[in-house]
């Protein structure tokens, strides 16, 4: 049954050099280099780190390019990469309201203490093709540098310049009449202020997480381990699920609280110290999002959330991770289970696109032996058939020349 594998490790060997040519492509155009990815395809390196549960922006541009751009390989290879690794120690949670903001916008109010800070994003731009980008080197740089904007609105305001920047990691303001960029109130704690944002009923202690790596997901899983199984999920999938929430199928009608990117402090608590410590920063993607909740009996009319967030500037992945969150809450928040992205079962097993993307293609490996013995069940059914009904089965000819060619064989 397995002639056709005969030899094949020479076959395999040969095929990595085919994948290493078709990677290079054109040997007289120059090597696309790790640096130059981690500097200027940062959405994608963004992707990889959060999907790829590691955040190394070197490591991730590297699998990038080992994997020739395929995402979701690039995923599958760090993800392999981390498993690799020892785990030296556990870090305190982040403090995101700390975070040192180069983005932080707001769907619900539209004065916020803070202010509303565009930084760097596609939303406002026209999605035209800039044909100016394939004039290679400085020239284009050139261009998109004197593009940016340098005026600053009334309501709404931008980073727009390096001074700009400095200022802000230095808490001051570089910009007549802007306040300094840093540790903001949130638009939630607001609400939660005026008793309109439901409690996270923690009694002040955050509950101890669920570890994905060391231990098993089963459902019905805690909030923890769903947020954590979301973050590392594949976008298109919870997209696609955060999409379904809006058309109809779940009861939420969400807004965009407050969705905010930035650099905060990690920081952990050797044992021999006593006391925590900053090891660094890294950069993250946060959205919450808010919908309106009925109530009950017991609890007065109010909004509830959803979460999301993710390594780098992930925007798109933090807003539908949070869409999804609030879809799983259904339960807990008493109402009725209607659609697939409320089904803890159905999002959680089958949103790992390593995971996913393994058990399909694994459909590529041999399985002569299984259609094998299909192939037999097809047969003697069709003989059955033929046999109660008394017709010739379109087909038998073919059938009886495959399997003289196979006997042959």
């Amino acid at each position: 049954m397995y002639v056709a594998v005969k030899g094949g490790e020479r076959a395999i060997e040969q095929s990595w050099d085919l994948l290493a040519k078709a990677r290079r492509g054109n040997p007289d155009i120059p090597a696309l280099t790790v640096t130059q990815i981690r500097e200027q395809m940062r959405l994608a390196v963004s992707r990889v780190m959060s999907e790829g549960a590691l955040y190394d922006e070197t490591l991730a541009a590297l699998a990038i390019k080992q994997a020739a751009g395929d995402l979701v390989e690039a995923i599958f290879l760090l993800r392999a990469y981390r498993t690799t690794l020892p785990r030296l120690g556990t870090t305190k949670p982040i403090d995101t309201a700390a975070m040192r903001l180069s983005r932080r916008i707001s769907a619900t109010f539209k004065d916020v203490p803070g202010g509303q800070v565009l930084g760097a994003t596609y939303d406002y731009t026209q999605r035209l093709l800039d044909f100016a980008l394939l004039a290679e080197g400085e020239t284009a740089d050139a261009a998109a540098h004197t593009a940016l904007p340098g005026e600053v609105r009334s309501e709404v305001h931008s980073e727009v310049t390096n001074d700009t920047t400095l200022a802000a990691a230095h808490g001051t303001s570089a910009i007549p009449n802007v306040p300094p960029i840093g540790a903001t109130t949130r638009v939630t704690d607001i609400m939660k202020r005026d008793g309109l944002l439901e409690a996270l009923g923690t009694q002040g202690a955050d509950p101890e997480p669920h570890d994905l790596v060391h231990s098993p997901l089963f459902t019905p899983a805690s909030r923890t381990a769903r947020l954590q199984n979301l973050a590392r999920g594949d976008e298109g999938f919870l997209l696609a699920l955060g999409y379904s929430t809006q058309r109809g199928y779940g009861n939420d009608h969400p807004f965009a609280g407050e969705i905010r990117i930035g650099d905060v402090s990690v920081e952990i608590e050797p044992e021999e110290l006593g006391f925590a410590i900053d090891i660094g920063e890294i950069s993250v993607t946060e959205c919450q999002m808010v919908t309106q909740f009925g109530g009950n009996q017991d609890i007065a009319p109010q909004f509830t959330q959803g979460y999301g967030l993710a390594f780098g500037h992930n925007e798109r992945k933090a807003m539908a991770m949070s869409l999804v969150d609030r879809a799983l809450r259904t339960t807990e928040l008493g109402d009725e289970i209607t659609s697939p992205a409320q089904q803890q079962e159905f999002v959680l097993y089958h949103s790992d696109n390593v995971e996913a993307s393994g058990f399909v293609q694994h459909l590529k490996l041999p399985h002569y032996v299984d259609f094998q013995a299909e192939l037999e069940l097809v047969r003697r059914l069709r003989a059955e058939h033929a046999a109660k009904y008394g017709t010739q089965t379109h087909g038998n000819a073919t059938d009886a020349a495959t399997q003289n060619t196979q006997e042959a064989a």
